[in-house]
């Protein structure tokens, strides 16, 4: 492996084809001719069940990656287990069905081996915060350079119906019959403590937010994590039907950098901090004043506020779902840094025979011995 294979130049062409300059997709190869939404569609089936909210995911996500102009076999899918983790197979593009919640651990690894790729994560909220939770938390605290993006329907679908890590407490089902003990899970939380760069939530039939979400996600250097309400219609139909339809402006909380933060269809209220607790809570824009309303900062480097923002609708204050890009910050790609430390432990030490001389000693180590034929012991 030489230098230039550690980490390309992101100004060099490879094979003929430019590549991306700057952000997410630096150093990936792009199309040579534009591409359309159906260039990334495979000849497979789609095996979801009716009105499963995966189609327009997977339909916005095949339009997204020709926006970004990345040639397709340098687009990879990796996924865990679960309906979600089906996605692979259905775009025409590199990718990988992998084992349950390891996915984060194996684009990992491609991340830093293949900074020429363009890595995505497809997870659900078993897979990734159940058995896949460790995984998870620490491709996000190292900042790795790809983009998570996980459907969250609050079930287990493919083992047909029982509760998740982020069912509501009291759910029941067929695992949890008087109705679950346990407290869900708040994956936009979870995200903002574990670091992460990039976090966001949308809607699975909201295809314009999903499509500039995922495109701002796939352009971020560093973990971009993007939590999807995607509605089961065979084990928690309507889990999300306040947010969709006429009335969702009701429902939903949009999050908008450098917008103040207001609910409702007429934006009559909104969000402000109590002047005695310290605490967020919503009052009438007419009595407080527009000034006094937060503004909404993706780009703060302190995650306390997002954080706070993200439990919105856990704490009894609103009934409304807060939606968009929590937090937006830059801070150094871990794959970045570790191509950069073995190329500095390489040195000038490219070729071949340097390298295969340096695995050995590694190999051979400190305390190792020679005997001869006599009988002789030489330590080295």
């Amino acid at each position: 492996m030489t230098t230039d294979q550690i980490q390309p130049s992101p100004t060099r062409p490879r094979n003929g084809h430019p590549v991306g300059a700057e952000g997410g997709l630096a150093g990936v190869p792009l199309a040579l001719a534009p591409l359309k939404r159906r260039d990334f569609a495979s000849d497979q089936d789609v095996r979801w069940c009716p009105g499963c909210g995966d189609y327009s995911i997977l339909s916005t996500f095949q339009g997204v990656l020709p926006e970004l102009g990345i040639a397709k076999e340098d687009a990879v899918v990796i996924s865990g287990i679960g309906c979600s983790s089906r996605f692979p197979y259905y775009m025409d593009a590199y990718g990988m069905h992998s084992i349950h919640g390891r996915a984060p651990a194996i684009a990992t690894g491609l991340a830093i081996s293949r900074p020429d790729l363009a890595v995505f994560v497809v997870t659900g909220d078993g897979d990734a915060l159940s058995i896949g939770g460790n995984h998870l938390i620490h491709a996000m605290r190292r900042n790795v350079n790809l983009t998570i993006m996980l459907f969250n329907n609050e079930i287990y679908g493919l083992t047909k119906g029982q509760y998740s890590p982020t069912s509501e407490q009291g759910k029941v089902t067929k695992s949890s019959p008087m109705g679950s003990l346990d407290y869900p899970f708040n994956p936009i939380s979870l995200a903002l403590g574990a670091g992460c760069s990039f976090v966001a939530r949308v809607i699975d039939s909201d295809r314009k937010t999903l499509d500039a979400t995922l495109t701002a996600a796939a352009k971020h250097r560093g973990t971009s994590f993007v939590e999807i309400y995607q509605n089961c219609p065979i084990f928690n139909d309507g889990a999300f039907e306040d947010l969709k339809g006429p009335d969702a402006a009701d429902h939903l909380v949009r999050l908008v950098d450098g917008e103040p933060v207001l609910l409702g269809a007429d934006q009559s209220r909104g969000v402000v901090r109590d002047p005695v607790s310290g605490s967020l809570r919503v009052a009438d824009v007419a009595e407080v004043g527009i000034d006094h309303v937060l503004v909404h900062d993706a780009h703060r480097e302190d995650p306390s506020l997002a954080f706070e923002l993200s439990h919105l609708c856990d704490s009894g204050e609103i009934a409304q779902t807060p939606v968009g890009i929590f937090r937006e910050v830059t801070r150094p790609a871990y794959d970045d840094l570790a191509r950069e430390q073995v190329a500095r432990a390489m040195g000038e030490r490219t070729s071949a025979e340097a390298q295969d001389e340096d695995l050995q000693t590694l190999i051979n180590g400190v305390d190792t011995w020679e005997v001869s034929e006599d009988g002789l012991v030489t330590e080295d």
